[in-house]
């Protein structure tokens, strides 16, 4: 029994792994923490909520295997909106042979003749998949567009052809889900001085980040344009309150089960066989430089 305890310990150790060093960071910065909006949510009911909704999660992986469903998730927000954290928490428990995440980078010299969705049709799931999208497609009506890498013409031919392209992903049986991470200028401003005073962090600060940080205007134009022009019956898009980590986290996956209706997958018991033995079974020894320092 107390072998089992200690297994199910480490397991929710990986969870809490994540969360201390978040507590870390909000203490070492206290003094960047006067604003109303850092109320934090009750560690204990978000840690019970969170299990409980990988369990089910778990569930759903089951679902769409079992039903062959091809699900797409894309997550888009500004920089820092914790898109990251929310992708981590839904495929932590997961089999990433089913649930895996995208996270493209800038297109090379060859991608970028190509047809603009090409590289990200590559990516898109078969039957039993689910793919998390950690920014997608609408890179064209957020950072390629403010920071100047796209004409105002290629931006305007992405909004005639982006319904286009997910209704025919929808028509061909693809469940896509699009969630937009909202926080608020001081919010940001806030997390990038984290990012900013704490090493374990600072590469994920980049000039491109710094840049975004002085357009917050020019990205919310732009964002509201993306919402008004791309929210399409067959593909909507919800906005996720994300100034409490912790709730948008919670609040994201409750809403993702809600969008697919999934069941018990039948199973049939698992009996572990009685392992064969021979007399003439012998394991050898492995040299002792063969192994890792034993320093802990």
């Amino acid at each position: 029994m107390d072998r089992i305890k200690a297994e199910i310990a480490d397991s929710f150790d990986e969870e809490l792994e994540m969360e201390i060093d978040e507590s870390r960071l909000e203490e070492m910065l206290d003094d960047l923490a006067d604003h109303p909006d850092r109320e934090q949510f009750d560690r204990r009911t978000y840690f019970r909520e969170l299990f409980r909704l990988q369990h089910e999660l778990v569930r759903l992986q089951d679902w769409v295997v079992h039903k062959g469903l091809r699900v797409v998730v894309l997550f888009e927000g500004r920089d820092s909106a914790g898109k990251g954290g929310a992708i981590k928490r839904i495929t932590q428990r997961l089999n990433p042979r089913v649930c895996r995440v995208a996270a493209l980078p800038a297109p090379n010299g060859r991608e970028r003749t190509q047809w603009y969705f090409q590289r990200y049709v590559a990516h898109l799931p078969a039957a039993g998949e689910m793919v998390l999208f950690d920014r997608s497609w609408y890179n064209r009506a957020g950072v390629e567009r403010v920071m100047g890498f796209c004409t105002e013409e290629e931006v305007e031919e992405f909004f005639r052809s982006v319904p286009e392209f997910e209704r025919m992903l929808v028509r061909s049986g693809i469940i896509l889900i699009k969630y937009w991470f909202s926080i608020t200028d001081e919010e940001q401003q806030f997390r990038f001085n984290m990012r900013i005073h704490d090493p374990l962090k600072q590469w994920k600060l980049s000039p491109m980040d710094v840049e975004s940080r002085r357009r917050w205007e020019d990205y919310t134009r732009a964002k509201e344009a993306m919402l008004e022009r791309t929210h399409i019956e067959e593909a909507p898009w919800w906005v996720v309150e994300a100034v409490d980590k912790k709730r948008a986290r919670l609040n994201c996956i409750a809403h993702l089960l809600d969008q697919i209706p999934y069941d018990d997958v039948p199973k049939s018991q698992v009996v572990l066989p009685d392992r064969e033995r021979h007399a003439d079974y012998l394991r050898h020894p492995i040299p002792t430089d063969m192994y890792v320092p034993d320093r802990f």
